[in-house]
């Protein structure tokens, strides 16, 4: 299979595990905490590596679900104490990424951890780290993103009833008996997941787009829940499809252009959305005023 192949296999995984697993950030008004998460994890992942001594993804997953579900805890405690959800997201997420930042010039300063590596990724290079399983070789970084994929997938499908009530009315899923802090801290391990998983591979700021915009235009769309799941799924595959032809018509950053299209998308969904697009809502005044 050629590289191309494999780098639009490898985004298209991460646009839409992010995507689908965004959504529900999305609906409970929490988009900037994925952003949050996304630099947070990374003393989790530099104690994971200190703990382990191996830079095996396995290990980073671990660590980083950990951080991952620790800085909800602490944004959560801090807004419960009185302070702004916005200044608590802010305050967490920095704080913990200078850490990490700090423990990588101390322990991790030998090796290809860096906070560069981390931040931006290169997926240029997923095709040169091959790894076999069951007699089946692919890329490191595809084994890894289809996997947590996979368990995004199957999660959701056995908490499906659960996540839709708490994302859209968390008090009448708590008078329900449903388990609302067991099923917010269960979505915040599956956003710290998807999130480390595609660290090495396309970097931070991907994954944060990918969080975020694939959801929100998704949302422009419909009001269906499950619609709204699908199109994420395609929305990110298209970005990543996309992106890979753009980067290598103008020759230019991979992950930059892939988020690029993902934003571009979004746009054609904000201006041109059937209900809440802002030409469609033009037109329909038009339409108005001319009947009248």
């Amino acid at each position: 299979m050629s590289h191309g192949l494999w780098i639009i296999i490898t985004g298209s995984l991460v646009a839409a595990s992010c995507g689908f697993v965004g959504c529900f950030l999305i609906l409970r008004r929490m988009a900037m905490l994925g952003d949050a998460i996304s630099h947070a994890v990374l003393p989790g992942i530099v104690i994971a590596f200190f703990l382990s001594n191996s830079t095996d993804n396995v290990f980073m997953l671990m660590g980083a679900t950990v951080i991952g579900v620790l800085t909800a805890f602490f944004i959560q405690t801090l807004h419960t104490a009185g302070v702004q959800e916005d200044a608590a997201i802010g305050v967490v997420f920095t704080s913990l990424f200078a850490i990490g930042v700090v423990l990588v010039s101390l322990f991790a300063s030998d090796i290809h951890l860096d906070v560069q590596h981390v931040l931006y990724g290169e997926i240029a290079y997923v095709p040169w780290d091959m790894a076999t399983l069951a007699g089946v070789e692919m890329p490191r970084a595809v084994w890894m993103i289809s996997g947590v994929f996979a368990l995004s997938l199957l999660i959701v499908g056995l908490f499906y009833k659960e996540l839709k009530l708490v994302s859209f009315d968390a008090q009448m899923a708590a008078a329900a008996g449903i388990p609302v802090v067991f099923i917010h801290y269960l979505l915040m391990a599956l956003v710290s997941m998807n999130t480390v998983a595609a660290f090495e591979s396309v970097g931070a700021i991907l994954v944060v787009a990918m969080l975020v915009v694939p959801g929100a235009a998704a949302y422009l769309l419909t009001d269906r829940l499950g619609a709204m799941l699908g199109l994420s799924i395609v929305f990110g595959i298209v970005s990543a499809c996309a992106g890979y032809i753009i980067a290598v018509y103008f020759d230019v950053s991979i992950s930059g252009a892939m988020t690029t299209s993902a934003g571009l998308l979004f746009m054609l969904c904000f201006l041109f959305s059937p209900r809440y697009g802002v030409v469609s809502r033009v037109l329909e005044q038009h339409r108005l005023k001319k009947t009248t």
